[in-house]
This record gives structure tokens, C-alpha cells and sequence, in this order.
């Protein structure tokens, strides 16, 4: 009797299964590993997302979209935009070291699992732009350690859970849109949040709504009209100002913090003011950046576009604006300190004492800073374009998480717009060379950008260095890297301080990553969203092989007969086809 393609399959799967068991395999991972399982066979794929999610693999750490800790527990699950449809199931619940659940801008529908209560080491659920319907579980006030819900943009009903408030951690909620209804609570965590976390939920009510709830006290009336003095101080805040769910310093808390600004706490300066180190009353150490005290019109648009954008923008691989201070005369962002610095640091003002950044940390750094800019270019909207992609703007938190910082430079961008300015603003080096000659930046000269990022974790090499000069050697860093490739000297490209401690195919398809963003023309640079997912190991080996293929043309034609120009290819020329080997 012939058996039918889906047996084969099952019967696979239990026959890899007893010979995990017969090795002392985890059953945790079994557990894992059926639920992932569950969730695949019950969601519709039209796009293969999941096509590796193989049942008869034990361990999910080998998937696409999974990510693993060093005990290969399952951690993070990425399928936000991945056009999913279908339902979410209650073996979700067995993911109990899942700290990421991303399944944002699909086309699920149906419940929200009470069972996600049982993640209890989730720190960021994001379903939003989904069809999500029926209440929000109770449930989800276990989960202690949250610190980003976005339910935002769904049909869900019934009231907000009381047991909400009782997530502490909690920093960023978003249940707007949705037809919730009820009273919305204003005790414990929700005391932080604003209107613009419940909007557009008619039948919600309370203070936080402006609307009274049935059988309540009406509101008390607003405080008498005080017109403004016309001679503020300095130590005034503008009263203008009220963004979000940012918390609002004085500047006496901050001149306190940063020892009246003094200049041993400076942390670094920058084309629009300087950021010093500081401490808070309650001890925590936060990161002030001091705009340039004259009130000019740069100084004042770049305040509004951090402050408004950052406040927006938040995702694990960004710097999260903590708070912010505005008087007539002062401009002050206040962030998280990042205790590890930048990568530029660590890969080139590492004291004698401190290890160098290993081979694994410097991929983490990759995918987690691709993922940011991705946040970013995707998720935002209008879409945000960072402008200035560099080493010295990635900085690394106390686990040395990637975290996309510096908005300084960033601009709001309309969909199927480009921006065009009267100065390009960006880093010699990294800068795009369509946005150097026409001033025109879009989400692809951040590519670019990322690229040549990637180039200096490799390398640990400036993007553009005079010293290089000194051995006859080209001072962008695109051009050096170009140089060696063509001479078949890739071992020489490596970071000497990682000495051989590093993978020679993973080295490779970084490289192969990079100069795929960093082709001379915009529009053959892959997006962001593609870089994460070359990144996860999807569909790097295609687009390398397509471009190889497109390369050997054009270098044929090139070396033709009617080439009228012998300069040697620089990095604002098409890249020459190297003999990089595929992923393996």
C-alpha cells in the first residue's frame, strides 16, 4: 500500500523524535519544537516564510525566523509582514523562554491565546495590524517582565483587564484602534500612559478618554485661563510641549544630574551639541544630549524631529528617548546610558584590559542593527531615514545588543518620496554616492550606510582613513576592501584582533551582504527588510548568484573594446564580480 506524502511525513517526524530520545534529548525542546510546529500547520503561507520550519528537525534553532540563546532555547520568533493568515494556537504557551513574540502586520485573525500568559520571560509582544479579535486575556498581567504590548489595530472588544497594571516594566503600550470598551484603568504601570495609547476605541471611558464613564462624577473643571509671561526664565519649561509618554525633566534635574554640565562628563560632541554623561535622583544613568544653546532654526527642528520621532519609533535595536527638557533657552534629550559605548569604540578605542569583540557579538551586532533600521524604514510612518548609518551610531547596551542611536540626522519621509536637501548631511565615507552628488537620500543611502557599518565589524577598519595612505593604500574603506577582494586576499580583510577566531563562510557572507549594500546604484541595493532576512540565512545565496551573474556582464562590457576610460572602479562605481564562495 502506498502511503500518502503528509504519513511519510508524520511517520518522519516521530522517527527523528525517538532517535533525539535515545540520545537523552530534551523534552522541553520537543515541546518547543511541536508547538512551532502547531502554529505553522495552522497558519496559511502564501510566501513559504516557513518553509523550513521542518517538522522532522528536533531543534528549531537550525529554522529561519527562530532565534536561539547559547542553550538553544527558543528566544525570539520573527514573522512580523510575513502575510500570514490564519490563527494563533494555545501551544504558543510552551515557548516559556520566548523573550520576542513578532507576528506584527499580518492577516491573523481569531482569539488571542490566554495561554501567551505562560511566557513569563516575554519582554515584547507585538500583534498589532492584525484581525485579532475577542477580548484581551487576563491573563497577559503574568507576563512581569514586559516591556512593549502593541495591540494596536485589531478588532478586539470587551474592557482593558485590570491586571495590566500590574506590569511594572511596562514602557510602551498601543491598544488604539480596536473596539474596546469600559473604563480605562489609571492605577499602577497605566498611570504613565496618555490618550494616544487607548485613541480610537469609542467606547472606552475615563479620565485618561475625556470621557466620563456611566453612573462616575463628572470631571473636575479645567484650572482658570493664566495668560503666559511675557519674561520667562531660564529654568521655565516651555509650556507648549506635551509629547507622548516621554517623561518631561526640569533643568534643574538635569543640571544636577550632569554636575551643572560639566566638562569631565562629557561623552561626545556632535554638529548640533554635546551629550554628557549624568545621574538621576533615583540613580539610573542616563545619556543628555545639550542642543547648541542659540535658538537657530536647526538647532530648535532638530529637538521637534527627535523628539517626535524617537517617541514614535520604538523597537529593542533603537535607543529609546527616555525623556526630554525644553525652555526658552535650553533643548535637552534625555536617553538611556549605554554602558558598553559605540562599536566604533569597541573596535577602535578598546583599552588594553578589555577583550575585543568576538566573532559571534560582532554578527549579533549586525542583525540587531539591520533589524532597527528595518523598524525604522517599514514600520514607521511616514518612514523614517536615519542619514547617518555609521559604527559610531550603533551603540551597545550591557549585553551588547545593538542599538540604533543618533536621530540627529533623520528626516520624515512620505511613501514613494525622496527628500531632497540644500546640504547632505552624513559621515565622509559612508555617504551614498547618489546623495553626495544630488543631495536626493532615501532609505537606500541608510543601506549604503549599513553596509559600510558592516565593513568596519569586519574589518575593524575607520570608513575613511589617511593613514592608509602610508602603505599606498586606497582611504575609503570600500575601495581598500574592494582592492584585496580582487587580489584573492581575504584573510587580510579580517580584523587582526580576532586573530582566527572567527568563522571563514560567515566572514564571507557578511562581506558578500555588504557589497550587496553597497552597489553604486540605489536600486540595486537590497531593503532593509531583505538584509534581515539574508541575515537569518533566507535567500542570500540567490541574490549573490543573481548578482554574480549580472556582474560578469558587465564587467565584459567594461573591458570591451569601447571602454573609453582606464581609472581604476571606485566605490562610486558598479562593484567588479569578486570570487566570494556562496553561503554554505
Amino acid at each position: 500500500m502506498q502511503l500518502s506524502p503528509k504519513t511519510v511525513e508524520i511517520r518522519a517526524a516521530l522517527a527523528s523524535r525517538e532517535r533525539f530520545s535515545a540520545r537523552g534529548g530534551s523534552g522541553e525542546r520537543l515541546g518547543v519544537s511541536d508547538a512551532l510546529h502547531s502554529l505553522r500547520t495552522n497558519l496559511e503561507d502564501p510566501n513559504n516564510v516557513l518553509q523550513s520550519w521542518d517538522p522532522t528537525l528536533v531543534n528549531p534553532c537550525t529554522w529561519f525566523h527562530v532565534t536561539c540563546n547559547t542553550d538553544n532555547s527558543v528566544i525570539r520568533v520573527d514573522l512580523g509582514n510575513a502575510a500570514l493568515s490564519g490563527q494563533l494556537v494555545p501551544q504558543l504557551g510552551e515557548l516559556t523562554n520566548l523573550q520576542y513574540l513578532e507576528l506584527y502586520s499580518n492577516n491573523l485573525s481569531g482569539p488571542i491565546p490566554s495561554a501567551i500568559g505562560n511566557l513569563t520571560n516575554l519582554v515584547s509582544l507585538d500583534l498589532y495590524l492584525n484581525s485579532f479579535s475577542g477580548p484581551i486575556p487576563d491573563t497577559l498581567g503574568q507576563l512581569t517582565k514586559l516591556r512593549f504590548l502593541r495591540l494596536n489595530n485589531n478588532s478586539l472588544s470587551g474592557p482593558i483587564p485590570l491586571s495590566l497594571t500590574n506590569i511594572t516594566a511596562l514602557q510602551v503600550l498601543d491598544l488604539s484602534n480596536n473596539g474596546l470598551s469600559g473604563p480605562v484603568p489609571d492605577n499602577g504601570s497605566f498611570s504613565l500612559f496618555t490618550p494616544i495609547s487607548f485613541a480610537n476605541n469609542l467606547n472606552l471611558c475615563g479620565p485618561v478618554t475625556e470621557k466620563p464613564c456611566p453612573g462616575s462624577p463628572p470631571f473636575s473643571p479645567p484650572p482658570p485661563f493664566v495668560p503666559p509671561s511675557t519674561t520667562a526664565s531660564p529654568t521655565e519649561e516651555d509650556p507648549e510641549v506635551h509629547l507622548g509618554q516621554l517623561k518631561r525633566f526640569s533643568l534643574r534635574e538635569l543640571q544636577v544630574a550632569t554636575d551643572s554640565f560639566s566638562n569631565k562628563n562629557i561623552l561626545g560632541r556632535g554638529g548640533f551639541g554635546k551629550v554628557y554623561k549624568g545621574r538621576l535622583a533615583d540613580g539610573s544613568l542616563v545619556a543628555v544630549k545639550r542642543l547648541k544653546e542659540e535658538r537657530t532654526p536647526g538647532g530648535e527642528l532638530q529637538f521637534q524631529t527627535e523628539v517626535e520621532m524617537i517617541s514614535m519609533a520604538v523597537h529593542r535595536n533603537l535607543l529609546r528617548l527616555r525623556g526630554f527638557c525644553m525652555t526658552p533657552t535650553e533643548r535637552l534629550l534625555v536617553y538611556p546610558y549605554m554602558a558598553n559605548g559605540s562599536v566604533a569604540s569597541c573596535l577602535r578605542e578598546r583599552p588594553p584590559s578589555e577583550l575585543p569583540l568576538d566573532w559571534p557579538t560582532r554578527k549579533r551586532i549586525a542583525l540587531g542593527s539591520s533589524r532597527g533600521l528595518s523598524y525604522l524604514h517599514d514600520h514607521c510612518d511616514p518612514k523614517i531615514i536615519h542619514r547617518d548609518v555609521k559604527a559610531a551610531n550603533i551603540l551597545l547596551d550591557e549585553e551588547f545588543e545593538a542599538v540604533v542611536g543618533d536621530f540627529g540626522l533623520a528626516k520624515l519621509m512620505d511613501y514613494k518620496d525622496t527628500h531632497v536637501t540644500t546640504a547632505v548631511r552624513g559621515t565622509i565615507g559612508h555617504i551614498a554616492p547618489e546623495y553626495l552628488s544630488t543631495g536626493k537620500s532615501s532609505e537606500k543611502t541608510d543601506v549604503f550606510g549599513y553596509g559600510i557599518m558592516l565593513l568596519e565589524l569586519i574589518t575593524g577598519q575607520r570608513a575613511f582613513d589617511l593613514a592608509r595612505l602610508a602603505n599606498d593604500d586606497d582611504v575609503m574603506l570600500l575601495d581598500w576592501v574592494k582592492g584585496l577582494l580582487k587580489e584573492k586576499k581575504l584573510e587580510m580583510l579580517v580584523d587582526p584582533d580576532l586573530q582566527t577566531n572567527y568563522v571563514d563562510a560567515e566572514v564571507e557572507q557578511l562581506i558578500q551582504v555588504a557589497l550587496l549594500c553597497t552597489q553604486g546604484s540605489p536600486m540595486d541595493r537590497p531593503k532593509m527588510s531583505d538584509v534581515v532576512r539574508m541575515l537569518e540565512g533566507d535567500g542570500l545565496a540567490e541574490r549573490w548568484e543573481e548578482w554574480q551573474k549580472v556582474e560578469v556582464i558587465r564587467e565584459e562590457v567594461e573591458l570591451g573594446p569601447h571602454r573609453t576610460s582606464e581609472w581604476i572602479v571606485d566605490s562610486t562605481d558598479n562593484l567588479q564580480a569578486f570570487e566570494l564562495s556562496g553561503p554554505r
